[in-house]
């Protein structure tokens, strides 16, 4: 079969398209045709090799995480019944930007009334976006600061603040990608490339801060999203694209009273979190997380992807078609 490969540690162009063995279904898996894969931004971060602590993986490796098409074969125990199902999963081992993966029965049958490719767009950051739902304070009436917010997740999380009640605050970089924030929900519209832009912040709540914080940039924009934190709010550092996870200082938190979260309450393998990827299947179908995608690419072309995600060019979701 066909599949992107990251060769080794490094830039993009570490990545090449070869032809590798089929993969094998092991007990309790499934082998997917893959018609279309997500990418996220962290998947940057594991080819360059800087989240080893996270991500237990070496080169040669093909990458993708999650993924959707016909299920060709089953693995030892698994009932026949799975094949010819469409379903949308998580690959094993990553291995999704392939023509064939393998993904586990936790794989979720694609309904009538979804198509594939929004299926596989919205599983993953769907995932995180339902889990962060579930972790955070009731988000009626309240302040919600979303950074990043033209990103996959960040969208989604305006349109779940937005439904709840919540008055939405998006911080991102330039007009374009704070438009499609404004028409996924979000009422306060900030800048983030304008120098002291969490002072922006503090003056759409009347000085306080945001009650809740989902913090999806990192970095120093991470940090500076933690100034204009309300004290006694909540606030998740669980984005990296500018290069690491927001630091904060635990002590700092304590005196202000701020509840902190970070990537290891993400974890569905960690955590005690109640979604499934059932449940963001049906708030799909339900409408209440739409996915934007804004580019496809093709599978010789995954190396592209990567670099518009690391180039923040995007607005919204890169998605990677495999179907030749």
């Amino acid at each position: 079969m066909r599949a992107a490969v990251v060769t080794a540690f490094g830039e993009p162009d570490v990545i090449q398209t070869r032809d590798v063995p089929d993969p094998e279904p092991a007990a309790g898996e499934v082998l997917v045709e893959v018609d279309t894969a997500d990418i996220i931004f962290v998947e940057t971060a594991i080819r360059r090799g800087n989240h080893g602590k996270f991500f237990d993986v070496e080169p040669p490796y093909v990458p993708g995480s999650n993924l959707g098409g016909r299920v060709r074969a089953v693995g030892p125990g698994v009932p026949s019944s799975w094949i010819g199902k469409t379903v949308v999963g998580r690959g094993v081992n990553f291995g999704a930007h392939a023509e064939l993966a393998r993904t586990t029965t936790d794989a979720v049958e694609v309904p009538a009334g979804l198509d594939l490719q929004t299926a596989v767009a919205v599983y993953g950051d769907g995932f995180t976006a339902l889990m962060l739902e579930e972790l955070a304070p009731s988000m009626t009436g309240q302040d919600v600061l979303v950074t990043a917010s033209a990103g996959g997740m960040g969208l989604l999380l305006i349109q779940l603040a937005h439904r709840a009640g919540a008055r939405v605050i998006a911080a991102a970089r330039g007009a374009e990608k704070l438009a499609l924030s404004r028409a996924q929900g979000a009422d306060v519209l900030i800048d983030y490339s304008k120098p002291s832009w969490e002072k922006s912040v503090l003056e759409a709540t009347n000085g306080e801060g945001a009650d809740i914080v989902f913090e999806g940039a990192g970095g120093e924009l991470g940090a500076a999203a933690f100034t204009a934190t309300k004290d006694g709010g909540w606030f998740s550092a669980h984005g990296a694209p500018s290069g690491g996870f927001a630091g904060i200082d635990p002590a700092e938190a304590a005196r202000r009273g701020i509840t902190v979260k970070g990537i290891m309450d993400l974890r569905a393998d960690s955590t005690t979190t109640a979604v499934t990827g059932a449940d963001v299947i049906a708030r799909a179908v339900a409408g209440d997380l739409v996915p934007v995608v804004d580019k496809v690419y093709d599978l010789d072309h995954v190396a592209d992807a990567h670099r518009a995600l690391e180039g923040r060019t995007l607005r919204g979701k890169a998605q990677i078609s495999v179907r030749r």
